[in-house]
């Protein structure tokens, strides 16, 4: 036999083929990977707001303990652990997904910790062998819970393994942080939004289940990007939350001041998903092209310490805000952002108004706190049901001690102690398992007061699986405490109309005709186009309330006046000017004071510098008044207004009109003082000011005003606690007669003006003076006040949502100073 023959038989294999259209084969094979896309990668749940691989990563994290009082660990760990036991997929896809949960220009609410490269707006990160992460505190907020049997697990792709169908998810992350992604033959783009905002819209809903959409909208009015900037035209919004379709203009934070010897425009925000290079390559190519003119030079000073800073220097000789506009048009500075809510509800994609996506997320957390409460009766129950054999076995030490004793093994022992003492197998394992030294006298002491906590709990536990009301106050409660941990104050600005459009073919000549200069609460300033008196009518404002207003001319000056004790000096020209209308006129075509002029501190008022009027009375937070006349003042761009001591924070200024004003303190122990402006010496710049309200230790002054007309002037105090964080409590409001509180002299106690309610400790915000007072929350939308109390120590009404200021009309002619005037 030759060497390398072959000497077995060959298996004979009978074919099999079969034909198939290809058309259908084609069309199978389609609809198949069109599902595993949809369904698999590219849509988030409604509910916990995550796609399949961000929910795996968040959830591989937690099960690495890779919490956030841990060390960071290379990211290269949780990838390597998420590609090998959950997700099918390729390493770079997983990274990009966590490299996107770390970004906080990505995330409104970042949920995990990087250390390392992480990239930038225009640059990608670095590897994920050279960069470190853990789990953000957010984070652990959407995965608590999850072993309390409060969510589905299902296999994982090779059946090894089990992950949570979706995460429990006490964070409200579909509107927070949004989503994006596109799918074969469908795409979603949701914008992110304020957490604290979406949390009060989600309480609200909880309360009053038959809110509609204008109702939510008073709680969220348009997205919060976490890159900040404005939003521009606010219909597209309203069209996106009713019908899950719609686009809005978002708008770069841009402010024209003086850079060198030329006119700057500075950039300190652009719109989300905007890089400062995607707008440097685009003014650089306008100006190549000569399509732009006038730029002299473009500076990217961008750091981690100071943020993004883009200097475009202007030539002199053109009009830089001519200049600005046309960097809206031409350059990223200004693009559009379609929503397109799709996200998958009971395993089917749909498309997601703002109702629907608020009542899916909070059937979730019902369901979740259903299940975590039922999951922890369950191991209550079983706890007390083990206690109650030991009680029975430690009433009775010495008789358990000899049965055991004297069995022949440990089944004997079992079943002898369960026939004796009537217990149930579970319990007689129990005390079989116990050590000499749980037989003490102590022990059953701890026993029976740990057997009386596990019954309240489970109290506590069945009212809530057996009252949907008290389940509905639970997750209520949650939500709130979601809001005060992690909420932070709104980026994003949201505005009406972009304002009035200057061509630089088309010089601005603005004549020096009379106008009211204008600080809303929110910190936007405007002018009005005219000199009519403003808030006379009884109109009232559709968006924000007007807290300081006086009445200068268009080529005049003002100051503006912040917490630090300080004015600044601005051109009113420099403000944008309001269309006339009629009532009180509406900031949204404001612009913030930080487009206009940097300051240290927070803008409270702005002032006038005519030189025959009484000027301007300040109250700080330790009880300072001081009165500063327009002729003590400096003729330089910025100066202190009084020497603050330590600590010590200006809380009001007022300008007086008469100078017989009435100056009323708030402090936060609800006393109310209030003595005639006559009875303070005014002072220089320098001065420290003089005593004007006694304070009992512990409290300070939350709030400074000045009356001019007492019959018509009122007092809104607002009640809550002093250590909740600002924007997240509503309190207890009441507004009263400012004729119900007697005068009393400068540097006494007050009387009292508000009763404080269980659980309230202290006046959070007040406001005195002159007309019916307005509301506004943080978002700039009204908040009705409760009506009017003649009780001059009544306790409040709870108001819909957290206030952030309360302001009156915002001008009344007769009190005009004559100057002005004429």
């Amino acid at each position: 036999m030759a060497r390398g023959t072959r000497t077995e038989p060959v298996e004979e294999f009978d074919e099999h083929i079969v034909d198939t259209d290809i058309r259908e084969e084609m069309r199978a094979s389609f609809l198949e990977y069109s599902y595993s896309v949809i369904y698999s990668r590219a849509l988030p749940d409604a509910r916990d707001g995550l796609k399949p691989v961000q929910r795996r990563i968040l959830f591989m994290m937690d099960d690495m303990g890779l919490r956030p009082d841990r060390g960071h660990v290379k990211s290269a760990r949780p990838v390597g652990d998420v590609m090998g036991r959950l997700h099918p997929h390729g390493d770079s896809a997983i990274y990009d997904a966590l490299v996107r949960l770390v970004q906080p220009w990505s995330m409104r609410v970042p949920l995990i910790d990087g250390h390392g490269n992480f990239g930038s707006p225009d640059d990608p990160p670095a590897a994920m062998r050279y960069t470190e992460c853990r789990m953000d505190p957010a984070a652990q907020a959407m995965t608590a819970s999850i072993d309390e049997d409060t969510v589905d697990f299902r296999p994982n792709y090779d059946g090894r393994e089990t992950e949570p169908v979706v995460l429990p998810a006490s964070l409200p992350n579909l509107l927070v942080n949004g989503a994006s992604g596109i799918a074969v033959g469908m795409a979603t783009n949701i914008a992110p939004h304020n957490l604290v905002e979406v949390v009060q819209a989600l309480r609200h809903l909880i309360g009053h289940p038959e809110a509609d959409l204008d109702d939510l909208m008073r709680f969220i009015p348009g997205p919060d990007l976490p890159t900040g900037g404005k939003i521009v035209g606010l219909d597209g919004v309203r069209d996106a939350y009713a019908t899950g379709n719609g686009s809005f203009k978002m708008r770069a934070t841009a402010r024209v001041e003086q850079v060198g010897r030329r006119k700057g425009i500075v950039i300190s925000e652009l719109p989300y998903n905007v890089g400062p290079e995607k707008v440097i390559e685009a003014v650089k190519k306008l100006v190549q092209s000569k399509k732009l003119q006038g730029i002299a030079d473009l500076k990217n000073l961008t750091d981690r310490h100071s943020g993004l800073s883009i200097v475009i220097e202007v030539k002199n000789g053109f009009v830089p805000e001519a200049i600005l506009e046309q960097l809206y048009r031409f350059t990223p500075m200004e693009t559009s952002f379609g929503i397109n809510a799709v996200a998958l509800v009971d395993g089917q994609p749909r498309t997601l108004g703002l109702r629907q996506m608020l009542d899916v997320y909070l059937e979730h957390r019902y369901d979740v706190v259903r299940r975590r409460s039922t999951f922890r009766r369950a191991m209550a129950a079983d706890r007390l049901h083990l206690l109650e054999g030991l009680l029975l076995a430690l009433v009775d030490i010495d008789e358990v001690i000899q049965l055991i004793r004297s069995s022949e093994n440990r089944g004997e022992a079992k079943d002898r102690l369960r026939s004796v003492f009537d217990l149930s197998e579970p319990q007689a394992e129990y005390i079989l398992n116990l050590t000499l030294g749980r037989l003490t006298r102590y022990d059953r002491i701890v026993v029976e007061s740990e057997m009386e906590e596990l019954r309240r709990t489970i109290e506590a536990l069945d009212a809530i699986l057996g009252d949907e009301t008290v389940l509905r106050g639970v997750v209520g409660d949650e939500l709130a405490e979601m809001a005060a941990t992690f909420g932070t104050p709104r980026r994003t600005i949201l505005l009406e109309s972009a304002g009035q459009t200057v061509t630089a073919a088309t010089p601005v000549e603005v004549a020096d005709d009379p106008c009211w200069a204008l600080l809303s609460s929110t910190g936007l300033l405007a002018r009005t186009s005219d000199d009519r008196p403003i808030g006379t009518d009884g109109g009232r404002a559709k968006h924000d309330v007007i807290v300081s207003a006086v009445r200068t001319t268009a080529r005049g000056e003002i100051g503006v006046v912040t917490a630090g004790g300080r004015v600044r000096r601005i051109g009113v020209l420099d403000l944008p000017a309001l269309p006339a209308t009629a009532g009180a006129p509406s900031l949204q075509g404001g612009v913030p004071v930080s487009e206009v002029v940097q300051l240290d501190d927070r803008p409270l008022a702005l002032m006038t510098f005519a030189e025959d009027v009484p000027g301007l009375a300040l109250g700080t937070r330790q009880g300072v008044v001081k009165r500063v006349k327009p002729d003590h003042l400096s003729n330089r761009d910025e100066w202190d207004l009084i020497g603050l001591a330590d600590g010590d924070a200006v809380v009001g200024a007022v300008p007086l009109v008469t100078g017989t004003e009435q100056l009323a303190f708030v402090t936060s122990d609800a006393q109310l003082l209030h003595f005639g402006a006559d009875a303070v010496r005014p002072q220089g710049r320098g001065g420290g000011g003089v005593a004007g309200v006694k304070l009992a230790p512990g409290a300070s002054v939350v709030a400074f005003g000045a009356v001019a007309a007492p019959g018509t002037a009122h007092v809104v105090t607002v009640s809550g606690s002093a250590s909740a964080l600002p924007g997240t409590q509503a309190g207890s409001a009441k507004v009263s007669p400012f004729e119900l509180y007697p005068p009393k002299g400068r540097a006494t106690g007050g009387v009292r003006c508000h009763r404080l309610l269980k659980g309230e400790d202290a006046v959070i915000l007040a406001w005195v003076g002159d007309g019916e007072p307005r509301g506004c929350a943080s978002s700039g939308s009204p908040v009705d006040l409760p009506p009017v109390s003649d009780r001059r120590d009544g306790s409040g009404v709870p108001v819909p949502q957290p206030l952030l200021a309360v302001a009156g009309p915002p001008g009344v002619a007769p009190l005009e100073p004559a100057s002005v005037r004429d």
